[in-house]
């Protein structure tokens, strides 16, 4: 074996060698950082008596309960004197403040721990509600093409969804015998009218008397003409029935508004039946946002409610609308209510089925506000640490409302003004829980604590 791998296998087991021999010669303050157990004194420490601290409910409030460092909280001396970690003098935790979790911190330590503190403030609080929305189609925009007769498809003018119509354009030709026999039927009724007018007057000039019922002959154009408007035609396809003395073969229909086609049911010569809808055309000059929201949002939202929809699609623009409904119902599945945004549409750059960011900006008024980072979160309780001065911090039960960023309202436990820690708060709630053992931060205590 060389003498490089030798040093290779010899390195390692030297190291932790070392590392024992200094475990085992600090075991003492180990055990007493990680259990916070009081570890023994050095020899410039009078020896303790191994007592234990005094329970937080024995003696006076205003009784020691035990000796501290403010550097090294795990030490728990029953008597005063210097740390046996850095040699500073122990400072006393007094009964009261331990079970009310107070705890001090000067203003070396709390520089070491990032702790600063900020005033709890009386502001207008201005709410930002978020929430993912669709794009869809405006319903009340949509139109279908049905046909109230039967007869077959020519001369297809639209041959693919999403084609663009006009209002007025035609879309198809429709042959239909039965159309074609009504048509018919309206050019003998008017010829029977139109002889019946001229033997009347030619009656009335012979004898005096007229001979027909020119009103008989009106009735029967009337209900012609009723039953091709009834099945489509149009003033336009009626004067060119007249004009011509002819029945119309192939009937044009027309588009009734202008839009985009997003449903075709049809392809040339089809056969269609009364009542078949061929194509579905939707005028996306306005289109509707659809957003989510929480039970606990949706409260806040009414009708006109101002909105502004973001798109992934379109970075750096956004599109001011209001609430326009809020549908009487919730998502099951999700928990969750919809309302309804209308925004104008002109250039056609939103598109159905696009998601959108809505956003709802509500001023709520006056409100007690404090930086979301100062509470602590423990279970059902949220905690702050109010800043008594001369370095004491206690914690404080506070009822926290509505969240806006990065503050949150205060509903109750501070008033305007209290100085309260508003970050290094976790590492304050832990020493408060070791030094108060526990008493403060057991479940439900807290309600003994709310209205100091």
């Amino acid at each position: 074996m060389t003498a490089p791998t030798r040093r290779a296998q010899i390195l390692p087991a030297a190291l932790a060698a070392i590392a024992m021999l200094v475990a085992l010669g600090f075991r003492h303050e180990l055990v007493a950082w990680f259990t916070g157990a009081s570890p023994p004194t050095t020899g410039a420490e009078p020896p303790t008596t191994g007592a234990e601290p005094a329970a937080p409910g024995s003696g006076s409030a205003g009784d020691p309960a035990y000796y501290t460092c403010s550097m090294h909280p795990q030490v728990h001396l029953d008597h005063p004197g210097h740390c046996p970690i850095c040699a500073m003098p122990l400072v006393p935790v007094l009964r009261g403040d331990q079970a009310a979790g107070l705890i001090r911190v000067d203003d070396r330590r709390r520089a070491q721990l990032g702790i600063r503190t900020t005033r709890v403030i009386s502001a207008p609080l201005q709410l930002a509600i978020r929430a993912e929305g669709r794009l869809v189609v405006d319903e009340t925009r949509l139109h279908d093409v049905t046909l109230k007769v039967g007869g077959y498809i020519s001369q297809l003018q639209v041959n693919a969804t999403g084609q663009r119509v006009g209002k007025g354009d035609v879309l198809f030709a429709l042959y239909s015998p039965e159309l074609y026999a009504a048509e018919q039927d309206y050019l003998i009724a008017r010829t029977h009218r139109d002889a019946s007018h001229l033997a009347g007057l030619a009656g009335l000039a012979g004898t005096g008397t007229a001979t027909a019922d020119p009103a008989h002959g009106d009735v029967l154009v009337q209900a012609a003409e009723t039953r091709l408007r009834l099945w489509g035609l149009g003033d336009e396809q009626l004067r060119a029935i007249v004009d011509t003395n002819q029945p119309i073969e192939r009937v044009p229909f027309r588009s009734p508004a202008a839009g985009v086609v997003i449903e075709k049911a049809v392809i040339e010569g089809d056969a269609v039946t009364a009542g078949q809808r061929l194509f579905r055309i939707a005028d996306l000059d306005q289109i509707w946002v659809e957003a989510d929201l929480y039970e606990a949002d949706l409260a806040r939202i009414t009708k006109g409610t101002a909105a502004t929809v973001t798109l992934t699609y379109l970075p750096g623009r956004s599109f001011e609308g209001k609430v326009a409904f809020i549908y009487p119902y919730l998502d099951p599945m999700s928990r969750t209510g919809r309302v309804r945004i209308a925004l104008a549409n002109p250039h056609l750059e939103l598109k159905p089925d696009m998601f959108a960011t809505v956003t709802f900006a509500l001023a709520v008024g006056e409100r007690l506000q404090i930086p979301i980072s100062a509470v602590v979160y423990t279970g059902p309780r949220r905690l702050v640490f109010v800043d008594l001065g001369d370095g004491r911090l206690r914690p404080q039960d506070v009822t926290i409302g509505a969240r806006s960023g990065e503050v949150v309202e205060v509903t109750g436990g501070l008033h305007a003004g209290d100085l309260i820690v508003s970050s290094g708060n976790f590492l304050i709630a832990a020493e408060s829980r070791i030094r108060s053992a526990g008493g403060f931060w057991t479940e439900g205590s807290g309600d003994d604590h709310a209205a100091h």
